[in-house]
């Protein structure tokens, strides 16, 4: 993987109306896609959030790492490229071939958390989004002071988050951010933290033969592993930074292979707000991702 370029961000913060009516209708006119639809309910910030109900960027709403997203930011957003998007059970059902229609060519899928909880629309979301053509994967949300990295490691592989060389499946990854339910670094120190992430990353690639993708921030990074430079030619970058600028890269890290730029994205076939993603590179590039070749 160390060929690879690293990047990388989660579903949905309600759009502040400071810009008043007209720039909230702008920001619609924009960004809503065909096929959307209003959620069937919106998923969870701060205290809502309860064990087995994380989600990505969750830790970044809760902690106010992302920066609140302004209705005209859809204006500039990097919708150009290869366009991704990640999803839980929060999104509800999913027409994934509307999603593939509307040209989005990858997804992640919430597989676990920790080492009880299995997402529960992973199965149907994971056969559709292949069925559909769409090159998926599965992310595990861990929770590194409920247990070791390797035994959640294990749980994931065992529960959806194996892989296999079939021109559609991506490397599992391990979402580690913010802690949606206390402390920001999980009561561990920075030293511990390195050794959880290790001994996750160690285990699934005995398991299933890949690296794993690390999700994160650039906040959460930088303060719970110290700066850590130890997965930078290991595992590719998945950064959640929502913005239309460049994304902030984690020290340790060379670069991105996919941005997670906005949490309140929208894509035909998916019912109200969804985390829009870019990967850094071409197609190609994607499915060299996904081949492992």
């Amino acid at each position: 993987m160390s060929s690879f370029p690293h990047r990388l961000t989660g579903p949905r913060r309600r759009i502040a109306t400071a810009l008043g009516v007209l720039g909230a209708a702008l920001a619609l006119t924009v960004a809503t896609a065909p096929g959307a639809t209003a959620a069937p309910r919106p998923a969870p910030d701060r205290a809502e959030v309860t064990p087995g109900n994380a989600y990505m960027g969750v830790g970044a709403r809760i902690h106010d790492d992302a920066p609140a997203e302004d209705p005209s930011m859809s204006i500039m957003a990097p919708t150009d490229g290869v366009q991704g998007i990640d999803v839980s059970h929060w999104q509800g059902a999913i027409d994934w071939a509307s999603v593939r229609g509307a040209g989005t060519q990858f997804a992640w899928i919430k597989a676990t958390e920790g080492t009880g909880h299995k997402d529960s629309r992973f199965n149907t979301n994971y056969t559709a989004a292949y069925h559909a053509g769409v090159i998926r994967g599965a992310y595990h949300f861990a929770l590194p002071n409920a247990s070791n990295g390797a035994t959640q490691a294990n749980y994931f592989a065992s529960s959806g988050g194996g892989w296999s060389r079939d021109n559609l499946t991506l490397p599992g990854v391990l979402d580690i951010e913010h802690n949606p339910y206390g402390a920001m670094c999980y009561g561990l120190s920075t030293t511990q933290m390195r050794t959880w992430i290790n001994d996750f990353h160690t285990t699934y690639k005995s398991r299933t033969g890949r690296d794993t993708v690390i999700y994160t921030t650039s906040s959460w990074w930088n303060t719970c592993t110290g700066d850590w430079t130890g997965m930078s030619t290991r595992s590719p970058l998945w950064v959640a930074h929502w913005t239309s600028a460049s994304p902030t890269v984690p020290s340790g890290f060379p670069t991105w292979t996919v941005w997670q730029y906005t949490s309140t994205g929208s894509v035909g076939g998916v019912a109200g707000d969804v985390d829009r993603n870019q990967f850094n590179g071409s197609r190609d590039r994607l499915l060299v991702l996904a081949d492992n070749t």
